[in-house]
């Protein structure tokens, strides 16, 4: 017998965000005395929706409360699409749009991000992404649509794109305290656009 859900409600609600092509997924939260169980992709709907359906990697992090990680990015021709939600604790995900072609060039967006909202963003490729923790401690899962190259990693420095971050002096990995500004990037996602 079939028990999965009809494909129109796999996910609670789907809302564009003020980035083109950035989208939160929020999911069904299922409790009981166990705990909790979220479903966090399904193929067909995500088709249905026009979204990327095939991840070649995935990745989480598990960070201490105040760390911030980002702004990162990887240049073309590796940019990929991105899944991100947060299965432990609450973070703030900062999403900075890096595409001269997009009519949000250079806007950012802040979403919490939790187990509790059982919330998740969708970034188009050509955006920088980072979070900051807001619990003690958090996890978060990342899905991605290409390899993890080393030569088209990069970012640009978390003070550096206009966010009202949550405290100003924040815990930053020595590479990310590196990074350079936004105003350094130049157009390297010219042709990318929402």
């Amino acid at each position: 017998m079939n028990r999965e859900m009809p494909t129109e409600d796999v996910f609670r609600a789907i809302h564009p965000t003020r980035i083109d092509g950035c989208l939160e997924i929020v999911s069904h939260l299922r409790r009981d005395a166990r705990g909790r169980f979220v479903k966090t992709f399904h193929a067909e709907w995500f088709r249905n929706h026009g979204l990327q359906t095939e991840f070649v990697e995935q990745y989480y992090s598990s960070s201490a409360r105040r760390v911030l990680r980002g702004l990162h990015f990887q240049k073309p021709p590796a940019q990929h699409v991105k899944l991100v939600y947060c299965v432990d604790g609450e973070v703030l995900d900062a999403i900075v749009d890096l595409r001269p072609g997009s009519s949000t060039y250079g806007r950012h967006i802040l979403v919490p991000l939790s187990a509790e909202r059982a919330n998740m963003l969708y970034l188009p490729g050509g955006v920088a992404h980072g979070f900051y923790v807001l619990s003690d401690m958090a996890t978060l899962v990342y899905s991605v649509s290409s390899v993890y190259d080393s030569v088209c990693d990069a970012g640009i420095h978390w003070a550096s794109a206009g966010i009202d971050w949550p405290d100003k002096d924040p815990i930053v990995s020595e590479r990310d305290a590196k990074l350079p500004s936004m105003a350094q990037l130049g157009d390297i996602f010219r042709g990318l656009d929402s």
